[in-house]
């Protein structure tokens, strides 16, 4: 499985880090630092040819502005919850909306249901993680940065196998 993913500012990545010092018990605090566009190439193996592929997809879209904006929590597709950074950009929306054109979306967490965030941390008794959310999400300085590339993210490899600039 591959993802393309926007790049995390030092300063959003900052916030994750003092948030996840406090996390509720049980919420498995994210290691790695993600916020995903778009699910790609689930079949593939070719890497060179998936990123020609999202190189074409993204022909002729614009940088874009994202920015923190708070805390919140969604359930995962495996009932438990999942703390969160709230990203507002309507750029990422549109190109996610775009992506989704160009390769299948995955049912219930991409097209009309892709909410751009940060994973804080997954799982714990989801009461815990609602008061965490109450607590910290007027708290949060923002966070602005532009969106500029893409990194076409391996599952496998975990790690970036092609970054494919924006506005352009």
């Amino acid at each position: 499985m591959y993802s393309l993913n926007a790049p995390i500012p030092t300063a959003a990545e900052t916030v994750v880090q003092e948030l996840q010092t406090d996390l509720p018990a049980d919420c498995r605090p994210r290691d790695r630092l993600t916020l995903v566009v778009k699910r790609v190439g689930e079949g593939e193996t070719d890497h060179r040819e998936l990123a020609a592929r999202c190189r074409d997809a993204l022909s002729g879209e614009p940088r874009c502005a994202a920015r923190v904006a708070g805390v919140d929590v969604f359930d995962a597709d495996d009932g438990g919850p999942v703390l969160h950074l709230r990203v507002d950009s309507p750029g990422l929306r549109a190109l996610h909306r775009r992506l989704c054109r160009a390769f299948d979306p995955v049912p219930v967490i991409e097209g009309e249901d892709y909410v751009p965030h940060v994973t804080l941390g997954r799982g714990g008794d989801p009461d815990a993680v609602q008061r965490f959310r109450e607590r910290y999400d007027g708290q949060v300085d923002p966070v602005e940065w532009t969106v500029s590339d893409l990194l076409l993210w391996s599952n496998r490899w975990r790690e970036p196998v092609a970054t494919l600039p924006l506005g352009t």
